[in-house]
């Protein structure tokens, strides 16, 4: 009985976390539920980074009802001070009796050092509790703690033959409306955003994010131009002063281009790389060293391809539309030299599947970090 309680009131805490889905960055998405005779008396969740934790919000809101509760939340409470006092002693001082934890907090500052905070202060622990949808929820952020870069999301939207485009160049719009509203939601909640310069020549996109929501954000955009190609009369140049934008060149890249886009509000960064083709896990790198902690690739063929020859991406999001268009010459979803033997074909794992109108989305995830779930 004490268990599907625990599981009951650790799934709050869970649906209050992710209330703060894509603003927490680069901090975990968490939420707290205090509990005091079967009822829930405080909660709270973590908003943004550098504002109070969800714990705090919990106990505050509680008030003297924290002391002898019990404390659900799904991040092991931190015990250092960052821009934040550590929760674990917040804890402490407001009388917990019980804390239930999902799991762990992989961040070497706080792994185990919160629980023992509150263990040599007499409250009882309790962890592994939903710890597997904890792991999901906050994936990005254990990516990120461990690795210094961000998680890697593709999104492809490709023609029942496997076409992102007609051979023409043609690709507006191979996704129903339906599609392409749920990616404008997946850019609310992305940090960044990254194309090639290819995909701006052929589409001059703005890569903003378009809905009614007041609450929406912009993703950084992150461009891969290694000769800084980009046209100055382009969308991306036009606005780049209204959104955040990076671009990325190789040694050659002109320098009389580039002090071009410096002016213009754009934030160019030369990687010691003469190849035309610049070295992403590079660009992964800078990223993260910039506390961009999701990234959703929107490119072509090319930068997909080499994203996952390296293994790059953790995630898809791949649309595929009931339309033919055929043609030998029509761009496909992912370049690059390709897997020579069918076994060591790539497996999507945690595969789900949804319809927007008459077209398929099939999400999943690559690899075995993503895949400790």
């Amino acid at each position: 009985m004490r268990s599907n309680m625990d599981k009951k009131y650790m799934q709050k805490a869970l649906d209050l976390a992710i209330r703060a889905l894509g603003r927490t960055s680069p901090n975990p998405m968490v939420g707290a539920v205090v509990v005091k005779d079967d009822q829930v008396v405080g909660e709270g969740y973590h908003m943004k980074a550098g504002t109070p934790h969800a714990e705090i919000h919990a106990l505050q809101a509680a008030g003297d009802n924290a002391r002898g509760a019990t404390l659900y939340v799904n991040l092991e409470p931190c015990s250092h001070y960052g821009k934040t006092p550590p929760c674990a002693d917040a804890i402490v001082k407001a009388g917990v009796k019980r804390v239930v934890v999902a799991g762990l907090d992989t961040n070497p500052q706080v792994s185990g050092r919160g629980l023992k905070i509150l263990q040599d202060a007499g409250i009882e622990t309790y962890t592994g509790v939903l710890e597997q949808e904890a792991w999901k929820l906050n994936l990005a952020f254990f990516k990120y703690i461990q690795t210094g870069m961000p998680l890697v999301s593709l999104k492809v939207a490709m023609t029942l033959d496997g076409k992102i485009a007609t051979s023409t160049g043609d690709s507006r719009w191979i996704s129903s409306a339906a599609s392409r509203k749920y990616v404008h939601q997946l850019r609310n909640v992305y940090d960044a955003i990254m194309v090639g310069i290819g995909t701006v020549l052929q589409d001059d996109p703005k890569l903003n994010t378009r809905l009614e929501d007041e609450d929406s954000h912009d993703p950084i955009r992150v461009i891969i131009d290694s000769k800084l190609e980009l046209p100055r009369s382009s969308n991306i140049v036009k606005t780049a002063r209204q959104q955040k934008t990076l671009v990325f060149c190789g040694q050659q890249a002109d320098t009389i281009s580039k002090e071009f886009l410096e002016e213009a509000g754009l934030t160019v960064i030369r990687l010691a790389s003469n190849e035309d083709k610049l070295p992403l896990e590079e660009v992964l790198r800078v990223l993260g060293e910039m506390e961009i902690m999701t990234l959703l690739v929107e490119g072509g063929g090319e930068i997909n391809g080499y994203l996952i020859e390296k293994g790059l991406i953790d995630k898809v999001y791949w649309f595929i539309a009931p339309k033919i268009v055929g043609g030998r010459a029509a761009p496909t979803p992912v370049g690059g030299r390709g897997i020579p033997q069918l076994k060591d074909a790539l497996q999507i794992k945690s595969m789900e599947i949804e319809r927007f109108n008459q077209d398929i989305l099939i999400t999943g995830y690559i690899g075995d970090y993503a895949m400790r779930s």
